[in-house]
């Protein structure tokens, strides 16, 4: 019965190891072209993130094309080019449209250490609706 158990597990291990040694070989053996390629640093890279500033356009540099806003968090400056767009309500205008003072709301994400802004948009201004003079009812007069 020992015997038999041992000419067992002997023929077993022996299946084993061939089969592993097999597919070892095949895995070596097969064709360069269809192992992957090493993925490089560059192919990794994550699309850039989409940030988001909202305030007041502090100022502006027309040579430079860049925008300064005053966000909560500090003053952020955005760069502008051919693919920015810029919109007032529902209507399209340019980057020459800015005005120091506008209230603006900017997209802009991270390229090559500048913020590069996607699209700004320009907040209409709220006039104010001057409030009507309350007309005080007459004083009756005093009797004397």
């Amino acid at each position: 019965m020992k015997k038999a158990v041992a000419i067992i597990v002997s023929v077993l291990f022996v299946f084993a190891i061939t089969s592993v040694s097999f597919a070892t070989e095949k895995a070596a053996s097969a064709p360069a072209e269809k192992k992957a390629a090493p993925v490089t640093m560059e192919e990794k890279k994550a699309p850039a993130k989409i940030k988001q500033v909202t305030g007041p356009v502090t100022a502006i540099d027309a040579k430079a094309k860049t925008i300064t806003i005053k966000g909560r968090k500090g003053d952020v400056t955005v760069s502008t080019d051919d693919k920015t767009k810029v919109v007032i309500g529902k209507d399209a205008k340019t980057v020459g449209d800015v005005k120091t003072g506008d209230k603006v709301t900017a997209k802009y994400s991270e390229a090559d250490g500048k913020n590069v802004a996607k699209s700004i948009a320009i907040k209409p201004a709220v006039t104010a609706v001057p409030a009507e003079k309350k007309t005080e009812a007459p004083k009756p007069a005093e009797k004397r």
